[in-house]
């Protein structure tokens, strides 16, 4: 595996780290009622959340996750780790 620049994993950590504190703050208003939009139609009255919860916070995760690979790189460590399983037959 051919190893990268310092510069560029730091550079790519800065961006990550960016998308993430955005959509935290995201999460964070839609959860305090701020990202629930509300319709009427008639006499009827419906409130959903502008964007899916769900969706968002497993964007939140997989950029925890490649926060964590990429600071494990920086600090020489292998961002995964490959095991393989050899069945036999005794």
């Amino acid at each position: 595996m051919r190893r990268r620049c310092r510069a560029w994993i730091e550079a790519e950590l800065e961006e990550l780290r960016a998308r993430l504190k955005l959509y935290l703050e995201k999460e964070e208003a839609m959860l305090s009622g701020d990202g629930i939009k509300r319709y009427r139609i008639g006499t009827r009255e419906a409130e959903r959340y502008d964007v899916d919860l769900k969706n968002l916070q497993d964007a939140i995760r997989a950029l925890k996750k490649k926060i964590q690979e990429l600071e494990d790189e920086l600090c020489g460590r292998s961002p995964r780790r490959a095991i393989g399983v050899v069945p036999q037959d005794w």
